[in-house]
């Protein structure tokens, strides 16, 4: 639905060259034409006019003086810098165009009808005077010579497969009649033919077509040969085919024409021979010009240009030059290098230059008053299709409007609320204006001077009242009130230029600024004088959006108020996310037609001309978004149900509004399938955060909605305002809102629709309400739902509904029946498996169910829940508490086990539980309770004492129980320093007054305290610096293995980007191969197979495949407990200068301080920064490595250990 605007046009007239022109060609490095006469050949420029070479053709007596010689083509060679030229005498001349030298390649007696080069310059094809073709290399070497008129059909001959006689076979609707039909005389030739042969490519060079007359009938025929000139086909007898031949360059079609007794037609074959299609022409003789898109046709004074879509030709172009024979065209031909170029020569020597473009004309108006028209050209009518009331593929339409004479240009009115009118400019220079008032056209006034204009918006009472234009990429503002010309200006007075001329510009705002965007037939597109983009095939603006088709198969729909001409770079630029809302897929070629304002329809042409539409989700959120702002539920609900969006939205979009006007939602829904649609799609989800995220709001700006889960809101609330409209009506709804919460309030549900059968003036009957709930719910859950509510007659109407056999649910049914009423309840709870509710119907069934309750809460581990059902004297509350305990004692926790015992009762199995988990002070408290003798209470201590004598913390508890139970203070001094308790041990000494076991027992203990403390650093230390230095051994082995490995497999090989600098890669090749593979066997089926494997990752064995894994973590150990001995340290220090070992103390302190120094100087150096950053190695078997080994360790450089007074 596209149309031809011409770009522009250059004009040479009175051109110097003698002669008159005969046949042309374009040189397609410079743009310049060479023209044959019959005199010379001339080469000048048409931009400029300018004459530049000329050569003459009679000095060399290659063409006689008289004029009488003829030139039947000329070809230029740009490989060789030549012109090839070739005379009617029969001459084949080559003209360089460096040296201006004339040469006769060769000569051919019979003389020459034709020549033709192939497209690829390879082949050049002679067609003779004695009816021949002669081929030859571009070095003008013989290849062959054949007759042009040959009997033989060729090698795609027609293959008769002897499926009867003609007159048995179907012959469609002509019936049998066309068997017995005579077949057509073969008319010769008309008389205005030339009768000579004439020869055409198609595009690729592989084939070739001569249309000549045949010598027996006189007519026409159209032969194709192959690049060896074999002939392939032989066309079919067609009465009236003349000698215009051209090959689409496509090679799906050759074009020829035809005249019949009342028409004129273009005719269409194919390569087989036959035909394939044709149109009417509105004059007579013609010649053809075909280009990739375009149908030229030309004959005296005239020139259309066709181009097809969806298998009808359409008539885009018509240009008129008058009745005089000097300005008819004498020469037409498409440029090689710009497809939609044209070149013209008239007999006067007039040259013109004509450059097409495609666009379309559709209407700008951006309100629902526009009907998106789109206006297509063919001929004297103009086809305009209305998308706001339907897609109608082309080439039918809405309606046609006819003109008198050939259009050239249609526009719309840009006003608004005037948007369907248009105007159309016509071949013979008139304006045609659409009144919408009386559906007519207006001739508004005659243009003198031919110009073209992108857009242009008019009025009805003056011609033009701007029209914006672009020359040699500068854009102009043309003024109807003074009808002058000026550069237009941007809101800041800067001149606005392309770099190149665009074949479509457009109006745009951009950050609020105004802007022209356009479009060049090289699919750059341009705001101002920036390019933004360089593969784009169409684009339209619509509203603040700008939708774009990519050569990459891509419809963009870019919001233009949120960009800016950076950002809408980088946006066409980058690899868009699949999942963004403004990127979707089209078919292949696609092109925007038209945008359908206040909908979300956008139009689509596919390269085969249907239509197709599409809703872009950009468009279809932005729409949305506009009508839920509006309160238009309606259509915003449809809408979103049709194109599959989630009905979430609707409450996302803005949940206080939403929930603020819920009695118009339901009014303007209306329909219970409706809102009952809505509840099942809601989810907890936010949509405008995940799904369709708003880019013009960010998260934190978004309408919250009230605290609360989200679905169950909604339910609530939509509920209670249906109910308070019409509960009868919105039956269905309520019982979907209960369904549709969080937790599903099924009970609810069922005892409404049981209330149903006890109603008479109802809507929806019981069974009704029943079977939609069984549609949103399994029958198995609703069934044991029912039964959870005790109402046998509700569980027999669930059942009655449901596939169940009676005899499955009967008999148990009947049994419960008989049961009392708690115990009852409770067997359905039990059936249900709601524990919890079946334990208090339990409790309720008297003492003699109380085993049965006791091994329940056994079972379901009910024990805090049984506690509350009973009173705390009862003797049920002691069985359970003991039960309680027991359990307690098996789950490792003996202290909680005991204080349960405790308060019932318990005392003596109390006490065992906190004995074994070592709480002395409950375990005292109880032995005192009960009470024990003292010899036993003492027994009793030394037995919790002597559990554990390893830590400070527990030698003051030991010494503690020591002290006061059995009363004896040596032990407990004892056990203080024993436990490296220095301070309390000393208090207990002097608070004791038993200083003589600071000699006997503190001194030494200090003493051995010091050499322990001294050999244990020094031990640390050697170890701590072995592994470093052997870890940095480690990774320098690994690094020369993956230089190796990338001098052999090279820097892309897949398993470089595994190679850290931390990483454990041994492969076979390398270091410690057998480990690496030995690993990559090991099973993860068995938790031994796996220990064994975690052990081998943690081993220290030096070429270990984990051995850098393993030095990271015994160093890690050896630093978090050389720090954690800070404390020790300190008190160890205060101990020594207490009893003036003030050596031993200071030279403690020094190895200590030196060895923590050292680590926190190796820091760095093993945790690296690839390691900070959180690289895990990885081995070759793909095993992860602890994270903990990456982390670097914290030291606790904040624990003052030190003493000042030491050095």
């Amino acid at each position: 639905m596209r149309n031809l605007s011409l770009l522009q046009r250059f004009r040479c007239v009175d051109l110097s060259i003698p002669g008159s022109p005969q046949c042309m060609s374009i040189r397609s490095e410079t743009g310049t034409v060479l023209v044959a006469s019959e005199l010379a050949i001339t080469e000048f420029d048409p931009r400029t006019q300018e004459v530049y070479k000329e050569v003459s053709l009679t000095a060399d007596d290659y063409l006689p003086e008289d004029g009488g010689g003829v030139v039947v083509a000329i070809q230029d060679l740009p490989d060789q810098e030549s012109v090839c030229v070739a005379t009617a005498s029969g001459d084949v001349i080559l003209y360089n165009l460096n040296t201006s030298q004339l040469e006769c390649v060769g000569s051919v007696e019979s003389g020459l009808t034709g020549m033709t080069w192939s497209p690829d310059q390879e082949l050049v094809t002679l067609t003779t005077g004695q009816d021949t073709i002669i081929m030859m290399t571009k070095d003008f070497e013989p290849i062959t010579e054949v007759a042009i008129n040959q009997d033989d059909f060729g090698e795609d001959k027609f293959i008769t497969v002897g499926w009867g006689k003609k007159e048995t076979q179907f012959h469609g609707s002509e019936g049998k009649q066309a068997a017995q039909r005579k077949a057509a005389v073969i008319q010769p030739a008309l008389p205005w033919d030339d009768r000579k042969p004439r020869i055409t490519w198609r595009g690729d060079g592989q084939f070739f077509a001569v249309s000549a007359v045949c010598p027996q009938t006189g007519a026409r025929k159209v032969r194709i040969w192959n690049r060896e000139c074999v002939l392939q086909a032989t066309s079919e007898a067609v009465n009236g085919l003349e000698q215009p031949l051209c090959w689409k360059p496509s090679g799906s079609l050759i074009a020829s024409t035809q005249r019949h007794p009342n028409k004129h037609s273009v005719v269409f074959m194919e390569k087989n021979g036959l035909l394939h299609g044709d149109f009417t022409l509105p004059f007579g003789k013609e010649q053809v010009k075909v280009n990739l898109a375009l149908l030229c046709i030309f004959s005296d004074g005239c020139i259309q240009l066709w181009t097809v879509g969806n298998y009808h030709w359409y008539l885009k172009q018509s240009l008129h030059f008058g009745n005089e024979p000097l300005r008819a065209p004498a020469c037409v031909c498409w440029d090689p290098e710009k497809p939609l170029r044209l070149h013209l020569l008239t007999r006067g020597w007039a040259s013109y230059t004509y450059d097409w473009g495609w666009s379309t004309q559709r209407s700008h108006g951006n309100d629902c008053h526009d009907n998106a028209n789109v206006a297509v050209i063919d001929g004297d009518k103009i086809l305009v299709t209305t998308f706001r009331q339907g897609v109608i593929p082309p080439p039918m339409c809405a309606f046609e409007l006819q003109l008198p004479v050939p259009v050239n240009l249609v526009t719309f009115h840009s006003q608004a609320q005037r948007t369907n009118e248009l105007a159309a400019l016509t071949a013979d220079g008139h304006i045609y204006g659409l009144d919408s008032a009386t559906t007519q056209f207006l001739v508004l006034s005659l243009v003198l001077c031919f110009f073209f204009f992108f857009e242009c918006s008019f009025k009805m009472n003056n011609l033009i009242t701007h029209m914006k234009t672009a020359v040699n990429a500068r854009i102009f503002h043309i003024d109807s009130s003074e009808l002058r010309l000026t550069e237009w200006k941007d809101s800041t007075g800067n001149t606005i230029n392309f770099p190149r001329p665009c074949v479509q510009t457009a109006l745009c705002t951009l950050s609020g600024e105004e802007h022209l965007i356009g479009l060049t037939e090289r699919s750059h597109l341009y705001i101002g004088d920036s390019l933004v983009a360089s593969n784009i095939s169409s684009f339209v603006v619509y509203d603040d959006f700008l939708l774009l088709t990519t050569h990459s198969h891509m419809c963009l729909c870019l919001n233009l108020s949120t960009l800016s001409i950076k950002g809408l770079q980088a946006a066409l630029s980058s690899d868009a996310n699949q999942n963004d809302e403004t990127v979707r897929k089209v078919e292949r070629g696609s092109r925007i037609v038209s945008v359908v304002p206040q909908d979300t329809r956008l139009i689509l042409q596919m390269p085969r001309g249907n239509l197709e539409t599409i809703h872009h989700r950009a468009l279809v959120l932005a729409q949305l978004r506009k009508w839920l702002d509006g309160l238009r539920f309606k259509d915003a609900f449809e809408c979103m149900r049709k194109l599959r969006i989630n009905l979430n939205l609707i409450y996302d979009h803005n949940p206080t509004v939403f929930l603020d006007n819920l009695e118009m939602f339901l009014k303007q829904i209306d329909s219970i399938n409706y809102i009952n649609l809505f509840l099942t799609e809601l989810k907890e989800e936010d949509t405008t955060t995940t799904m369709y995220p708003c880019p013009s709001r960010s998260a934190s700006s978004s309408a919250a909605g009230k605290e609360g889960k989200k679905v169950d809101i909604i339910c609530d609330a939509l509920r209670s305002t249906m109910e308070t409209l019409d509960p009868q009506k919105y039956c269905l709804c309520v019982l979907t809102s209960h369904v549709r919460k969080t937790t599903p309030e099924l009970e609810i549900a069922l005892q409404k629709v049981h209330e149903l059968r006890g109603e008479s003036r109802k809507s929806v009957s019981a069974e009704e309400a029943l079977k939609y709930l069984l549609f949103l719910v399994n029958v198995n859950e609703l069934y044991e739902h029912s039964l959870g509510t005790y109402d046998f007659d509700l569980v027999l109407m669930v059942a009655e509904k449901s596939q169940k056999d009676p005899k499955e649910y009967l008999p148990f049914l009947n049994m419960l029946k008989t049961l009392e009423p708690n115990y009852q309840h409770y067997t359905i709870d039990k059936h249900l498996k709601r524990y919890r509710k079946a334990l208090h119907h339990l409790s309720k069934c008297g003492e003699e169910h109380f085993t049965e309750l006791l091994s329940l809460v056994k079972d379901q581990r009910l024990y805090s829940e049984a506690l509350e059902l009973y009173p705390s004297d009862s003797e049920q509350y002691k069985t359970l508490s003991v039960a309680y305990a027991e359990h307690l004692v098996e789950q490792q926790q003996a202290e909680q086990a005991g204080l349960l015992l405790w308060r019932c009762g318990e005392n003596a199995r109390a006490l065992q539980a906190f004995i074994s988990c070592t709480s002395w002070r409950n375990a005292l408290a109880v032995a005192t309770h009960i009470p024990l003798p003292p010899e036993q209470l003492a027994l009793l201590a030394r037995d919790l004492a002597g559990r554990d004598l390893c830590h400070v913390y527990r030698c003051l508890l030991c010494h503690v129980l020591i002290l006061v139970c059995c009363q004896d203070c040596e032990e407990a001094i004892s056990a203080l320093i024993q436990g490296a308790a220095w301070e309390e041990a000393l208090r207990l000494i002097y608070l004791y007054n038993r200083q003589d076991i600071i000699e006997t027992d503190l001194k030494s203990a200090l003493l051995d305290a010091h050499s322990n403390q001294t050999s244990f650093l020094e031990s640390q230390k050697a170890l701590f610096i072995r592994h470093k230095n052997r870890l940095a051994v480690v990774r320098e082995l690994k690094a020369k293995a993956r230089l190796e490995l990338f001098d052999e497999d090279g820097p892309d090989c897949p398993d470089a980007e595994l190679y850290s600098e931390a990483s454990s890669v041994l492969t076979g090749s390398h270091l410690g191969s057998k480990y690496s593979r030995s690993n990559s066997r090991i099973s993860s089926r068995s938790s031994k197979n796996r220990r064994k494997a975690e052990g081998k990752k943690h081993s220290l064995k030096e070429g270990s495949p984990f051995e850098d894994i393993a030095l990271l973590n015994a160093l890690i150990q050896i630093i978090t407990i050389v720090d954690k001995m800070r404390e020790e340290v300190h008190s160890l220090l205060k101990a020594l200068v207490l009893f003036q070992s003030d050596g031993a103390a200071s030279s403690l302190q020094r190895d200590y301080g030196e060895l923590l120094q050292l680590m926190e100087t190796a820091l760095p150096e093993i945790w690296t920064e690839n390691l900070q950053q959180g690289q895990t190695p990885v081995s070759h078997t793909h095993t992860e490595a602890p994270i903990d080994s990456l982390t670097t360790p914290k030291m606790r450089n904040t624990v003052k250990w030190k003493l000042s007074i030491l050095k």
